[in-house]
């Protein structure tokens, strides 16, 4: 049995009058919506709704490193701005942080990362790890923490970009650090 299917989100397909070619694909919600033109046939909308479901998923899954990727990311990141000195054990997505980007846990030296970075760029990830990381050696947001996360070259874009997308998604930032 072909369990690809029934993993498959659901699927609603959109007919314009308007479009004459194009074929385009996005999520709204826990569905992929593909907007096709109103004259394409049934086979032809067949075919272009297999294209682009996979097409979203695959560009999807770039965009979703694995805790692999993340922990051989951290361990890359590590090396370059603390010269090997934040050795994870473990780097994992979670979907429960819904108020933090990122959490350490020092004495396990695990982090983990909020599911909502997925999809961000990725210089906004590396600022993320890079400030967990530091937590792995520097527990408190002193000067001291502040000077290592420095080190990343794009710190405050990213401090920013995190700042703006939790503004428009009316959420408020932890006192003191929007990250942990």
């Amino acid at each position: 049995m072909d369990t690809s299917a029934a993993a498959r989100p659901e699927v609603e397909v959109r007919r314009s009058k308007r479009r004459r070619r194009t074929v385009s694909a996005y999520r709204e919600g826990d569905r992929i919506v593909v907007l096709i033109p109103a004259s394409m046939s049934r086979r032809q909308e067949a075919e272009w709704v297999e294209t682009m479901v996979a097409r979203l998923e695959r560009s999807e899954q770039r965009k979703k490193p694995s805790d692999a990727d993340l922990l051989k990311r951290a361990l890359g990141l590590s090396d370059r701005y603390f010269g090997g000195l934040a050795i994870p054990e473990s780097v994992r997505w979670v979907e429960n942080q819904n108020a933090r980007w990122g959490s350490c846990t020092p004495i396990d030296r695990t982090i983990r990362l909020s599911a909502r970075l997925q999809g961000m760029p990725s210089w906004v990830l590396d600022y993320v790890l890079v400030h967990e990381l530091a937590h792995l050696f520097e527990p408190n947001h002193n000067a001291r923490f502040w000077g290592w996360v420095d080190r990343f070259p794009q710190a405050e874009r990213a401090k920013g970009y995190l700042a703006g997308w939790s503004a428009a998604a009316k959420l408020e930032a932890p006192p003191g650090d929007e990250l942990d």
